[in-house]
């Protein structure tokens, strides 16, 4: 059946090759579990489909089972509407969650090291390490980084007007290493911008407003040429932000406010890297450990 039910995706429904041959590979799939068990299409019930998802569990991520039981699911209802079965098994149980992935971040003491690295002889340079110094300051996403123009800050108390998703403006705040950072930059900015204009605080060394791929750029040639072997994207000053207020002891609403979270479930992951955190503290320092 599986054969007559891959043709009527090619030819019926018209999917794609590589979707033919996923469907093909999680049918397949079954089909192995199905003999392991030495059951038949039309025998299987709510408690195999449990005992599959078991068995799926032990080489498989959730993203792979949840496509395999769509996969499955779908051709159970081909199944039907060829009068071969009565009922679908798989439309009872609903896809697996999945797993929630803990964010990279990097300590402070790894965050020293590294911006201390950033040669600011040049002034690129400069701006480099007031690029590094305002990501972690404020937490802000990279995209509200390259969009800050010169008349979203405010100096004198210490604040950037940021637009984040859904075009919601938010204050991010700057500490006195941004702060100097920030005047060492806008006076070599000048040099950068040449004979040129630019509304936008951030250049490239052309003048022009530095893309977020820009800023990727910088981080990965910055981490090349210090001695630190860390895994740092632009997202992990945010999630290194996030995790460091929560260290210090700042309460998960305020995080969630500073970092411009919608919900504060999804400010909640990182309470689970503080609790790591905490854990290895205690590990480490507990006598009776």
């Amino acid at each position: 059946m599986k054969d007559k039910f891959l043709n009527y995706l090619e030819n019926i429904k018209k999917y794609s090759d590589n979707t033919i041959i996923n469907y093909d590979l999680d049918v397949t799939k079954f089909e192995n579990y199905l003999k392991l068990k030495k059951k038949k299409y039309n025998s299987v019930e709510y408690r195999d489909v449990l005992d599959f998802i078991t068995y799926l569990k032990d080489n498989h991520k959730s993203t792979s089972i949840n496509r395999c039981l769509s996969s499955i699911r779908s051709f159970y209802n081909y199944l039907i509407k060829n009068n071969i079965i009565n009922s679908n098994p798989f439309n009872l149980v609903n896809s697996i969650s999945k797993e929630k992935k803990l964010p990279n971040y990097f300590k402070y003491n790894e965050y020293v090291e590294l911006v201390n690295s950033i040669d600011i002889s040049n002034d690129l340079g400069v701006r480099n390490k007031c690029i590094f110094e305002v990501l972690l300051c404020t937490g802000c996403r990279v995209s509200e980084l390259v969009n800050i123009k010169l008349n979203d800050i405010d100096i004198s108390s210490n604040e950037i007007k940021v637009l984040g998703k859904g075009n919601k403006e938010r204050i991010v705040y700057l500490g006195s290493y941004a702060i100097d950072s920030l005047n060492d930059y806008l006076k070599v900015r000048s040099n950068i911008l040449g004979s040129k204009t630019s509304d936008y605080l951030f250049l490239n060394h052309l003048g022009n407003k530095i893309t977020t791929r820009g800023i990727r750029d910088i981080i990965d040639k910055i981490l090349l040429k210090s001695s630190t072997d860390l895994k740092i994207t632009p997202h992990t000053f945010r999630h290194s932000f996030a995790t460091m207020m929560l260290n210090e002891g700042c309460d998960l609403k305020s995080v969630q406010e500073l970092l411009g979270h919608v919900s504060l479930s999804t400010t909640t992951i990182y309470t689970h890297v503080s609790n790591e955190e905490l854990k290895r503290v205690y590990l480490h320092t507990n006598p009776r450990k």
